[in-house]
């Protein structure tokens, strides 16, 4: 075997040993904020599950939420073919939100699949909205359980540490961004309030400005081309003569 194909070897081997790396590291359940999770507002968020498994399909997901920071408001948006069970417990000290105390708060929710499953190959999204997220914590955890239709359970609960290599099954975890003023998290994101909306004429306005900058650019362009054209043309008949 000579230099070259020896090269081509090792290259093609690192390469392949990269791809598997990269899908064992993002083949497991995972949480992400639509938008900003802004500390003490609320948020959308997704729980992202992949299914592992070649040969069996998931079928239910179990989501543990922050015994630590009790989430008074959480709701789920539909998934076809599947439902989804918020379960709540009485808290021992009570939340007070907007002026009201609550005395209980969603400790986990159960998706379960009643026309669907995640098919080997696959994933599916789950939405939430949560709140109101503690302004006191910078993440949090939501260990998970993962069954799939042969009875296989995987366990989503090794809270990952930082400076420490990920676990092999690690837990979901938001992280929490700074706060906001307006305490609605994902919606100054979104641009549904006046400072989003504000942001959004402004983006506009900037996105109009280059584009007029661009027209004016590309018309001298145009003018500069066709001027370097016609300096072509006479210098040739002047040589020509």
């Amino acid at each position: 075997m000579n230099v070259s194909s020896r090269a081509a070897l090792a290259g093609g081997l690192a390469v392949s040993s990269v791809v598997l790396l990269s899908g064992s590291a993002f083949a497991h359940v995972s949480v992400e904020p639509q938008g900003e999770a802004a500390k003490g507002g609320y948020a959308t968020v997704n729980f992202k599950v992949p299914n592992e498994r070649d040969n069996a399909s998931t079928v239910k997901l179990e989501v543990a939420l922050p015994a630590e920071h009790p989430l008074a408001s959480v709701s789920t948006q539909p998934v076809p073919g599947w439902k989804a069970e918020v379960t709540k417990a009485k808290l021992d000290k009570p939340l007070e939100v907007h002026g009201k105390k609550i005395t209980e708060a969603a400790t986990k929710i159960t998706w379960t699949a009643t026309g669907s499953k995640i098919a080997p190959g696959e994933f599916q999204q789950f939405t939430v909205s949560l709140g109101r997220l503690p302004e006191n914590a910078d993440r949090l955890v939501f260990k998970a359980l993962q069954t799939y239709d042969n009875k296989e359970v995987v366990r989503w609960i090794e809270v990952p540490e930082d400076g420490a290599p990920e676990p092999q099954t690690p837990a979901p975890v938001l992280k929490l961004s700074a706060a906001t003023d307006d305490h609605h998290g994902g919606a100054t994101a979104a641009g549904t309030d006046d400072k989003g909306h504000g942001a959004q004429e402004k983006a506009a306005a900037t996105a109009g400005s280059g584009d007029t900058t661009a027209r004016v650019l590309g018309v001298v362009g145009i003018l500069v081309g066709a001027a370097g054209v016609a300096f072509g043309v006479l210098a040739g008949r002047r040589r020509s003569a």
